[in-house]
């Protein structure tokens, strides 16, 4: 990983620190890894396995965030991308937008994913509505909703581990 305080270790995955490092220098670094491990061509064989870099990328924002994992037919990852920002309690989240995204990568499945500002990952009863309209609209066009994701400073909730998908 490029950056300028580390120098690549003798082993594959390690690095030398070569100057201080600041905790910002540290998020700063951690968030890199993470959108490295999300980046494309990554396989998702179970969506535990991205919980920890989605749970970095999204529980310190202040506002809920809307965020999508497209994947093509292997679950390799296509890309990752936030689609809405909504307020301390609440997103917008429109399906047609939804299905134009998934759509404009070709994405024959997709993780939803979205935080909760307050810390706790607990689905609510919008977030269940919201994920069956979503895989109502893209069932339309044979795109799987693999998972929904729930991100809080708590840990990840997957709806499909709880049996909601």
């Amino acid at each position: 990983m490029p950056h300028s305080k580390l120098k690549a270790g003798e082993v594959a995955g390690t690095y030398l620190v070569t100057s201080p490092v600041t905790e910002t220098d540290i998020i700063a670094m951690a968030k890199r890894f993470a959108r490295r491990k999300l980046a494309k061509g990554r396989k998702i064989s179970k969506p535990s396995q991205a919980f920890e870099h989605l749970q970095l990328l999204l529980q310190d924002y202040e506002y809920e965030v809307f965020s999508m994992l497209f994947l093509d037919s292997q679950h390799r990852v296509i890309r990752f991308e936030e689609l809405f920002r909504g307020t301390i309690d609440s997103a917008s989240v429109y399906p047609r937008e939804v299905l134009k995204a998934a759509l404009s990568y070709n994405a024959a499945a997709v993780i939803l994913v979205h935080n909760h500002p307050s810390g706790d990952p607990e689905p609510s009863d919008a977030d269940r509505r919201i994920t069956e309209r979503l895989k109502e609209a893209l069932g339309l066009m044979d795109i799987r909703v693999i998972d929904h994701v729930v991100v809080g400073s708590d840990g990840c909730k997957s709806f499909a581990e709880m049996g909601y998908l």
